[in-house]
């Protein structure tokens, strides 16, 4: 029996790759309330910090770059 499965439209938009403005609004909607909001101030350090996830594009995307991400906030609150 061959059993197709649909793809969730929501996994798929989090490896597109966006440019930081958009990046930090998609980010900022879809984190739990409790998590430090981001700005592209914020996100510009994110990347002077984690060059080699940058290497091969200049565009974020929510599966490559949200966890690291959210750590890296929580981990600086004091700094940013």
């Amino acid at each position: 029996m061959f059993v197709q499965t649909k793809k969730n439209p929501v996994d798929e938009r989090n490896f597109i790759p966006k440019t930081l403005s958009v990046f930090v609004q998609y980010y900022n909607q879809n984190i739990p309330e409790s998590f430090p909001r981001a700005t592209a101030k914020m996100l510009l350090k994110f990347k002077q910090s984690h060059e080699d996830l940058f290497k091969d594009s200049n565009e974020w995307t929510i599966d490559k770059h949200r966890k690291k991400l959210m750590d890296w906030l929580t981990s600086n609150r004091e700094v940013l």
